[in-house]
């Protein structure tokens, strides 16, 4: 029986004998320092009386991936001020209101930290973690109204997602009404293994719109299957594109010179996915073993001194990473999935490892952050 059933989450710090008051001021450090260090430390910025944003420090722009992770984290950790400051400023500035019926309902996926639009589109796995946080927010605190009516702003984000589009209205959805794949973008013909949640999806599934439910009960299903065939069968590696068949996607991309069917940045998401999938829900289809193959995968590269970007059957493309602690981090969520030795080295690798310093720390800490939860007990169903 897993988390959903119980209601117990694994602690696997403790479970390898580290302290509980340890975990407890290492967790406190680290919020402290994401939320409010100093400016060289922290990720979100307090705006005015009411309103806050999270900074992508490597590109100095505000994005709903991190708007959404900030909003889980703050859910997660009963910070109910933050959560509702992040909530205001995406809806003010990021949101796509009447008038422009191509995005309208949807969220602009990189604003400035004034609040401009960089890009008129959204990002689907934004609004996801947007609709996840929202349903844990009116579950830990209770609706309010206007835009803190939490689960009626959950419920209108999910309804965009499935039907923009559909009766009439301009636009595309974010999910395919055939596989039942969320997407790289509206309307697009593929996908980011890493955009694949179906432990959301499971909750989705109970607390969207009732004529909604029965698309993402098959969603978790179709994107466990995916996942399962999008990791590869000895690495465990995953493309950060992927067709609908499950293999990378090395399409070229004309906004982009990138090679996205490597194993980089977006990638390293989908085994902490994979993993917490497991601890919610615990529903293996093929996609769980991907986890142990990647941990153990990466181990060797850093015994090699080979940590770098990959095709993901193994081969080294370039030394180096741009997101090393995120990487890691995310690597250590997996343990969640894994067992034995494995599991303890990846809990004891992850626990000595501190926030990434520096202009790119933004995504690596936001992985760190959900691992550190994760791995402590405390990434809950609310």
């Amino acid at each position: 029986m897993k988390a959903f059933e119980t209601g117990e989450y694994r602690n696997l710090f403790a479970e390898c004998g580290i302290l509980q008051e340890d975990i407890d001021r290492k967790l406190k450090r680290i919020v402290d320092t994401f939320f409010y260090g100093n400016e060289q430390e922290r990720i979100f910025h307090p705006v005015g009386e009411d309103m806050g944003y999270l900074e992508d420090t490597g590109n100095h722009d505000a994005r709903t991936e991190g708007m959404s992770y900030g909003m889980m984290f703050c859910v997660q950790l009963d910070m109910k001020e933050e959560f509702d400051r992040i909530w205001k400023w995406a809806k003010t500035y990021m949101y796509t209101k009447l008038g422009d019926n191509e995005n309208e309902g949807y969220f602009a996926w990189s604003c400035t930290t004034d609040g401009e639009h960089n890009a008129d589109g959204p990002a689907p796995d934004g609004e996801e973690f947007f609709a996840m946080s929202l349903f844990f927010a009116s579950h830990r605190w209770g609706d309010g109204e206007g835009i803190f009516n939490y689960s009626h702003e959950a419920q209108e984000i999910l309804r965009a997602m499935v039907h923009k589009g559909s009766n009439g209205r301009d636009g595309a959805p974010m999910f395919n009404n055939e596989n039942h794949y969320i997407l790289f973008v509206p309307g697009s013909d593929y996908t980011d293994p890493s955009y694949h949640l179906p432990h959301f999806y499971e909750l989705f599934a109970l607390w969207a719109y009732k004529e909604d439910r029965p698309f993402f009960k098959e969603a978790a299903r179709a994107s466990r299957e995916y996942l399962a065939k999008a990791c590869h069968p000895v690495t465990g590696l995953n493309p950060e594109y992927g067709e609908f068949d499950g293999s990378p996607m090395s399409r070229p991309l004309r906004w982009t010179k990138f090679h996205h069917d490597y194993f980089y940045s977006d990638s390293y998401r989908t085994v902490a996915n994979i993993a917490l999938d497991y601890e919610w829900f615990g529903i293996d289809v093929g996609q769980v073993d991907a986890v142990r193959r990647q941990q153990e995968f990466i181990l060797e590269k850093e015994k090699e001194d080979a940590i770098g970007i990959y095709k993901i059957d193994g081969e080294l493309v370039e030394k180096g990473v741009l997101h090393p602690v995120g990487l890691m981090a995310a690597t250590a969520q997996g343990a969640l999935a894994t067992t034995g030795a494995l599991q303890e080295t990846w809990v004891r690798k992850f626990w000595e490892m501190e926030l990434r310093e520096g202009g790119r720390r933004y995504y690596d800490n936001c992985l760190f952050l959900f691992a550190f939860l994760a791995l402590s007990g405390n990434y809950r169903i609310l």
